[in-house]
């Protein structure tokens, strides 16, 4: 009844774009962060766009889209400066969360809703310093066992998405081989992630159109669905 193979008994979500609404969130923050500091640079190549956040940034941690993102305009910046822009980032979302809230995904909760009324064990894997925060804005801590978030990453000295690590460590804590828990994903690097810990299961959301589903099933998902409820 979830669509999902019947030997999976945990599922791992992925939240800002899977379960909440603050991917797009995101994208506008970087967006702004990223282009201050290319037009402070006088560089020419052009404003950040939605290309470079799905390819460069979307589901990394913090620190690993400032320079994967920079890395493709061909430019290296020291570790103060990548602080910076991420410093910058983080505090343009935190203002659009203080000043628009949180809204989960209809969708995304009818699923929560169905998996835990169905005994699936739900934990949240997200590259977000404010997984805790967005959770409990859009009150959906209650749904969740386990949350390896951005702090554990840097913590437990993690690799980020697209490396396994972080997924694997949410199986870890729920005590379940990967074979036994799918992954709930709509970033390509988070796809990669669930495909390169050979998850029991990998699903890809596409909240973008155009290519990006092609793009999900490249990089390994089993199924690539517009929305949760899908699945029912």
């Amino acid at each position: 009844m979830l669509g999902l193979p019947a030997d999976v008994t945990v599922a791992l979500f992925d939240l800002d774009g899977v379960l909440t609404n603050t991917a797009a969130v995101h994208q506008a923050a970087w967006k702004a962060a990223f282009d201050a500091f290319l037009t402070e640079r006088g560089d020419a190549s052009g404003p950040f766009t939605e290309r470079d956040y799905l390819d460069y940034v979307d589901g990394r941690p913090r620190l690993d889209g400032v320079r994967s993102f920079l890395s493709s305009r061909g430019i290296t910046v020291d570790d103060a400066t990548a602080n910076r822009v991420a410093g910058g980032k983080n505090d343009a979302f935190l203002a659009v969360l203080d000043r628009d809230g949180v809204t989960a995904y209809p969708g995304s909760v009818s699923y929560l809703q169905a998996a835990r009324d169905a005994g699936l064990r739900i934990a949240v894997v997200t590259s977000s310093k404010n997984g805790a925060r967005v959770l409990d804005t859009a009150g959906l801590s209650g749904f969740v066992e386990q949350r390896v978030d951005g702090n554990t990453i840097v913590d437990e000295g993690l690799r980020g998405k697209p490396a396994p690590d972080s997924y694997l460590r949410g199986a870890e804590l729920m005590g379940v081989p990967p074979a036994q828990a799918a992954v709930f994903e709509d970033a390509i690097s988070g796809v990669a992630a669930g495909h390169a810990g050979v998850f029991g299961y990998v699903v890809g959301i596409d909240r973008v159109g155009g290519d990006q589903a092609l793009r999900m099933r490249a990089a390994g998902a089993s199924i690539v669905v517009t929305d949760l409820d899908e699945l029912l």
